[in-house]
């Protein structure tokens, strides 16, 4: 065997050419990341000094958090004082937005924040596009009250209830069932003005907690919808207050509706109020 021969051969092959430094990756093709302009988006991203990776960092963080209130929770907080006491004004309530997004209905004594246009409000207020995207921003986060088309209330009742005020104890009646509300704010009354409605499949009669300082499905029964919130309109459940620290606490769907019966198929559709409100 001519060993001289070979190690001549492999030495042709192996033999840096003049002014170049070769290595084995010299060999490869370079990955497609580090070729034209995602390359060049990608090294600016990654370099730079430490404000460039910070403010890289804190957009990254921003955007997560948006994706997060988007899809998954938001915190929304309580404008006013009409779900009093189990809510009060200045609170941050996080909604959880995947409630009823695989199959379940809001139930009867759920709070839940919905879009009140077409049922709440007729025309919504027009907000020009700036102002609308920094709500939209600052309200994903908790740190500006929500639009003014956003409502937070409790579920009395749902498609096909028949609900009815008030028996001879002042107390409303669902399906024919009276409901001892042990959340209402200390004083009130279910409703000072009787009403008998029956809510149409797909929607949703809802009253807040405060019922004196409410405006509610009560308030608008003459209305185009009658006060009835489509569920489709409803943006989550509200499941916790986050803050202040000190009214940390699960919201609780309350023992109140539990003896309620079903619906009566034969008790037809719509609702009217049998006095103003």
């Amino acid at each position: 065997m001519d060993t001289d021969a070979q190690l001549s051969e492999r030495d042709r092959f192996t033999e840096p050419v003049p002014g170049e430094e070769r290595s084995r990756s010299s060999l490869f093709p370079a990955p497609a990341m580090g070729r034209g302009a995602v390359g060049r988006a990608w090294r600016w991203l990654t370099g730079g000094g430490p404000l460039r990776r910070a403010g890289v960092l804190l957009a990254v963080c921003a955007a997560f958090v948006l994706l997060l209130s988007s899809l998954v929770v938001q915190p929304f907080v309580i404008p006013s004082g009409s779900m009093e006491n189990t809510l009060r004004v200045g609170d941050r309530v996080l909604v959880n937005k995947l409630a009823y997004r695989f199959g379940e209905r809001p139930r009867r004594g759920d709070v839940v924040v919905f879009d009140g246009t077409g049922s709440f409000v007729q025309d919504a207020p027009r907000e020009n596009a700036a102002t609308a995207l920094v709500r939209k921003l600052a309200s994903s986060v908790g740190l500006m009250q929500p639009a003014a088309t956003d409502y937070i209330k409790r579920v009395v009742g749902t498609g096909g209830d028949r609900v009815v005020c008030c028996d001879k104890r002042g107390r409303i009646a669902v399906n024919g069932r009276a409901v001892t509300e042990g959340y209402l704010y200390p004083g009130d009354t279910p409703s000072r003005v009787p009403f008998d409605v029956v809510v149409p499949p797909g929607k949703l009669w809802v009253m807040g907690d405060h019922r004196s300082a409410s405006r509610d499905s009560r308030d608008h029964l003459g209305e185009p919808g009658g006060g009835m919130v489509p569920v489709s309109r409803v943006i989550g459940r509200a499941d916790w207050i986050g803050w202040p620290v000190g009214r940390w606490t699960v919201l609780e769907r309350p023992e109140a509706f539990a003896e309620v019966p079903d619906p009566d198929p034969g008790a037809g559709h719509g609702g009217r109020a049998r006095g103003g409100t």
